[in-house]
């Protein structure tokens, strides 16, 4: 008994911070399909009236689980045939144990791709 009640507030902290740290990598691996989401509309959206807002609506479109408040998008290009799209997009992240913010930071994404 003795054991358990030290090593279990251990145990404990050390779950929440695995959990923690699961749903801050599901957020960039969401943003970073997100990013690529949108970079692949960009590329095939040259002959549009407004390329880069629908590269940016696509992004959004894709983050499905992210707060859209909260997510920032960039789509950059010259619209050219030949020309990268570049697509940055940000999102916030707040690791906590027990009421404690460990790490808080931004996760941020790049994708590229050619316009077709």
């Amino acid at each position: 008994m003795t054991e358990l009640a030290m090593v279990l507030p251990i145990l404990v902290v050390l779950i929440l911070g695995i959990a923690q740290f699961g749903i801050a990598f599901n957020n960039y691996v969401t943003l970073t399909d997100a990013a690529r989401a949108g970079a692949r509309v960009g590329a095939v959206s040259r002959n549009s009236s407004n390329p880069a807002s629908d590269c940016t609506t696509a992004v959004r479109n894709a983050a499905g689980s992210l707060t859209p408040a909260n997510l920032t998008v960039s789509c950059s290009s010259s619209w050219t045939i030949g020309s990268d799209v570049t697509v940055t997009a940000a999102y916030p992240y707040s690791i906590s144990l027990l009421g404690w913010v460990v790490k808080s930071g931004t996760l941020s994404t790049t994708m590229k791709e050619r316009v077709e």
